[in-house]
């Protein structure tokens, strides 16, 4: 039973949120780095 004051369980929301925002982050940085490096190494 639950209890009148509990919170829901937000992990797996939590989970999702940061990697729904975290993977394009990487990516973008990866190819941030990627073309940087073409850039100046010619």
């Amino acid at each position: 039973m639950l209890r009148p004051d509990a919170r829901p369980d937000r992990r797996a929301l939590t989970a999702f949120a940061w990697l729904w925002v975290g993977l394009p982050l990487a990516y973008g940085l990866y190819e941030l780095v990627r073309k940087a490096t073409q850039l100046f190494t010619g």
